[in-house]
């Protein structure tokens, strides 16, 4: 791929990603280039008709869409003819190194794969280790959107199946998704990778790792274009996706014969030794100008050293060729630097052991290479400003700081006063453990640029330091989202203790007894921050910094089953029994427990059996009591001091408190906010819960401090939302519960728009997005689309105040959108605008009807359209228990089944 295309490519990411047009200024940031190249190329392609100036101040681009619908298929005046071109472009395909000769067929094939009509053909791509079966699907995936068979935004999903290969259930459940409960551990519905490649292309590799019962689901799918998710014996899931699979074994011995009779197009790619000497020169070339690239140098090679290159065995193909040749870089660079060479040259004695053999075969391949090399010096030289023909993709790059390493190495060495000799030997060895440990498919680090807005390079450095030793020490890896979220807490802890400031960890001695090898780990570490930033790390801190390092950091819990118990008890045969059997029903749960007292039973038998109930129900958060009256309401205090359980008791209790109490208490509140929030209640007609003040609008970030970063993530929301009536307010995420009950506490008085933190802290019913992705420009987008619907309903809901007079309509339309979002999102459909607002203006007015208690509008033919649509009944009936709950309401068929109709007839992919 040029230079040209590059640029082109990174100005298309800018523009999706701001949703407008982009200046050169952004660019040349965006691709770190300078600013006077970036113009350059910028002319040119206004010239060729890539992408169209906008004149002003500044001056602004915009890429021209092409009638592929991916602007970086077009080509430059100056590329063209270098590659044999398809359909009047070069195509991503035809870059690939071989398109003309060894790959040819392959090519071919992989192109009839992506245009056979409808939607494709499934392949399945055979190969050894190390071909580029990964990389060749990708470009399949790029000529897809090249030919406009898909549109550009549509995913390319990866997925390697001998990760899970170890728990067949687990890999199933990756690929099809899963149902809660379908095993332990499965604590939520889960979406699978094929919802999440929906209208694209899904890429499974290692995919002889999946086990004959996935085999079956995969090939079901591939036929019916539905599938199940795992443990889900009733909701079809409906996904259009090309499915792509890749092994290393040969598919009769361990495909289903069922299975890969349904993939009609098998694409074999040849190993390396069946590949042309011209097309190891290729590879070759193209791998040492990534070099080049990485040390801002040309590299030089001779010629007894390219020969060993092209020749010697190589059976991990071109990934282990491109990891040989780092390594011989390296030691190259090595050799510049300790010896103050003008250049930098590669010689026999850089290349590792294996490739050195490849001399030894000269003779019996000396015609071909004299042919190759008859043209070419005795010194050859790669640069990375050579122009480019093809694409670089066979393997992840490595880290660009590696060379700066060395440098800096060896100046420490020679400052030191040790021998050049001895510093080479001790190098050598460096480089030798560098490459035992990277070499292999890394994924490409998070771009540091982008944290450096925010967070000192220092600090930076500091955390790759953290991380790496951590990552030794503890056997581990660490993810960009934990190094992002680590870099900001540890930036903002130094300024907190430079001023002063103290911090206190409420859980440190949980934090050292739960995950004692972190901590221990996070005290040397903290060792290392001390002298590098000259402060002093407390024990808080490293408690915190432990939290990063452990292997689940964003729960430090209490057993998840502990919430609070509740007990209803009411004089008389079956008036408790009543109130919690609907109670119950609405929430969807057998929670509540409840004990009738028949009038001629004794005070003192009633409260023995209250006491063995309470200590039954108790999860250790403590019981409330929802009585009547009489001796039943003393029965608390006496029960917490004999055993020991705290018991709060509400007396005077109607059905619509116990329904409250019940909501509360499953999805884990506090045993006190519970009890306040029924007092509360009770000052008020329940059904005539009116607000005079709007709710206040409020952004949460979060951090496991809630100081610091979270504060840091406030300061840059606040002036991203200048102008608009929001306020943010930082939070803590020490403990997922305590957090979960604090932003739900924080839902009764503002209408949350997102929460936004450092960690991963999803909360069912409440909108979020990472931290990274947002400061990283990613998902910003997201929170002014939030921002902007939000507005929409709030017009909803004041237009509705002249007609809705039983409930506040601000909070009954913000209630109705989630459900139908909960609808929306269990079904995996999508309701287009003008249908979502109609169902849940249809959904106010339905609350209004069962409050006041009118008539129902009765569903003509009802028994029929149940029997027809039993299973959009039971899901729509389920999405809708707590919204009948939180209205004290119990919503009638007949109402049910207009909901469903209405879902039906208007979402875009139909509940099966």
């Amino acid at each position: 791929m040029s230079k040209i295309d590059d640029v082109l490519l990174a100005a298309k990411k800018i523009q999706e990603s701001e949703g407008q047009a982009f200046s050169a200024q952004q660019l040349s940031n965006f691709t770190k280039m300078d600013r006077t190249s970036i113009s350059r190329y910028l002319n040119q392609m206004t010239r060729d008709g890539l992408i169209h100036k906008i004149e002003g101040r500044p001056v602004l681009f915009k890429v021209i869409e092409t009638g592929t619908g991916f602007g970086t298929t077009a080509t430059s005046q100056s590329d063209k003819g270098s590659v044999a071109p398809v359909q009047g472009e070069k195509k991503a395909l035809d870059l690939i190194i071989g398109s003309y000769d060894t790959l040819h067929v392959a090519v071919q094939q992989a192109k009839a794969a992506i245009l056979y009509p409808p939607r494709g053909l499934h392949t399945l791509i055979l190969g050894e280790t190390g071909v580029g079966k990964s990389m060749f699907a990708e470009l399949m995936y790029r000529f897809a959107v090249e030919a406009g068979v898909i549109k550009s935004d549509c995913p390319f999903v990866k997925f390697n199946c001998a990760d899970y290969a170890e728990n067949p259930q687990l890999l199933v459940a990756q690929i099809f998704g899963v149902k809660k409960g379908a095993y332990t551990g499965a604590d939520k519905d889960r979406e699978g990778l094929l919802k999440k490649a929906d209208k694209g292309i899904l890429f499974l590799d290692e995919v002889h790792r999946l086990s004959p019962q996935g085999q079956e689901m995969l090939f079901t799918f591939i036929d019916k274009g539905h599938f199940r998710r795992l443990g889900d014996s009733e909701l079809l899931l409906e996904a259009e996706v090309q499915i792509i699979a890749a092994t290393t074994e040969d598919p009769s011995s361990y495909l289903l014969k069922t299975f890969t009779r349904r993939i009609p197009m098998t694409i074999t790619l040849p190993p390396l030794r069946e590949r042309t000497l011209m097309e190891r020169y290729e590879l070759i070339k193209t791998f040492i100008r990534e070099e080049s690239k990485r040390v801002s140098k040309a590299i030089y090679v001779n010629r007894s050293a390219l020969i060993s290159m092209l020749l010697y065995e190589c059976p991990n193909n071109i990934g282990q060729l491109k990891s040989d040749l780092q390594l011989a870089c390296a030691r190259a660079f090595l050799n510049y630097k300790s010896k103050n060479k003008n250049y930098m040259m590669v010689n026999n004695s850089d290349l590792p052991v294996q490739m050195k053999k490849g001399f030894m075969d000269q003779k019996e391949k000396k015609e071909a290479i004299d042919q190759l090399l008859k043209n070419r010096d005795d010194i050859l030289k790669f640069s990375y400003e050579e122009q480019e023909e093809h694409i670089l993709e066979y393997s992840e790059s490595k880290e660009t700081y590696f060379y700066d390493t060395i440098e800096k190495k060896m100046a420490l060495l020679k400052n030191n006063g040790v021998e050049d000799d001895e510093i080479k030997n001790i190098l050598n060895i460096d480089i030798e453990k560098h490459f035992q440990k990277y070499i292999g498919d890394l994924p490409e680090r998070f771009k540091r640029g982008e944290i450096e807005k925010v967070v000192e390079k220092e600090v930076l450095d500091t955390v790759d330091y953290i991380l790496n030793y951590a990552s030794q020490k503890l056997h581990k890896t660490y993810d960009d989202k934990l190094f992002f979220g680590l870099a900001l807490h540890l930036h903002s802890s130094i300024e907190r203790i430079r001023n002063g400031g103290k911090i206190y960890h409420p859980k440190l001695n949980v934090i050292r007894v739960t995950y004692s090898e972190e901590f221990l780990v996070a005290m040397e570490v903290s060792k290392y921050i001390d002298e590098r930033f000259e402060i002093e790390i407390t024990l808080d801190e490293i408690g915190y910094l432990t939290m990063f390092l452990s292997s689940n950091p964003y729960v430090i819990d209490e057993d998840e089953q502990q919430k609070v118990g509740l007990l209803v008890m009411m004089h008389g045969n079956s008036t408790a029994s009543s109130m919690v059997a609907v109670a119950n029903n609405l929430v969807g749960e057998e929670y509540a427990r409840s004990l009738d007292m028949p009038l001629s039973m004794k005070a003192s038998d009633m409260y023995e059996i209250a006491k063995a109930e309470v200590v039954k129900i108790n999860r250790g958060k403590g019981v409330l009591l929802l009585v009547d009256m009489g001796s039943l309401a003393n029965f608390g205090e006496m029960l917490t001091e004999e055993t020991g359980i705290i018991v709060k008791t509400i007396d005077m209790v109607s059905t619509p408190t116990v329904i409250e109490a019940c909501r509360k208490a499953v999805l884990g509140r506090d045993l006190f906010e519970i009890y306040h929030s029924c007092i509360d209640d009770r000052l008020v007609t329940h059904v005539q819960k009116h607000s005079n003040n709007e709710k206040q609008r409020l952004i949460i970030t979060a951090c496991f401090t809630g100081e610091g970063a979270s504060e840091k993530l406030k300061a840059i929301i606040k002036a991203d939302v200048q102008g608009e009536l929001i306020e943010v307010r930082p939070l803590n995420v020490i403990s997922k519960n305590e957090f979960s009950n604090a932003v739900h506490i924080l839902a009764e008085d503002y209408v949350i728009l997102a929460i936004i933190s450092t960690v991963p802290v999803h909360i069912e019913g409440f909108q979020f997005i990472s931290a990274m992705d947002y400061l990283s420009g990613k998902s910003k987008y997201l929170l002014k689309e939030w921002i902007k619907q939000d507005a929409a309903m709030r017009n909803i809901a004041q237009s509705l105040k002249e007609h809705i007079t039983s409930w506040d309509s601000e909070d009954l339309v913000l209630q109705s959108q989630k459900m139908l979002q909960r609808l929306v999102d269990q079904t995996g459909c999508q309701l287009p605008e003008e249908v979502f607002t109609g169902m849940m203006l249809h959904l106010c007015f339905m609350v209004e009807r069962r409050i006041k208690k009118e008539a129902t509008i009765q569903f003509e033919g009802l028994e029929d359209f149940k029997t027809t649509n039993k299973a959009d009944f039971t899901r729509v009936r389920q999405v809708l228990r707590s919204y009948e709950a939180h209205f004290s309401i119990a919503i009638e068929e007949d109402e049910v089944a207009h909901i469903v109709r209405m879902f039906k007839e208007n979402a875009i992919c139909v509940i099966e």
